[in-house]
């Protein structure tokens, strides 16, 4: 969560928004991940 957190600041996000966010994101980009790598396995 820090590279996150830090990598946010560079970007000129507020730091308490992206905290407030990442799970969400997170939650996304592992269901992406798990539906692609679903896919090669099955294709």
């Amino acid at each position: 969560m820090g590279a996150a957190l830090s990598l946010a600041e560079a970007l000129g996000v507020n730091a308490l928004i992206a905290a407030e966010l990442l799970p969400e994101v997170e939650a996304v980009m592992v269901r992406k991940l798990n539906e692609q790598m679903e896919g090669r396995r099955n294709g």
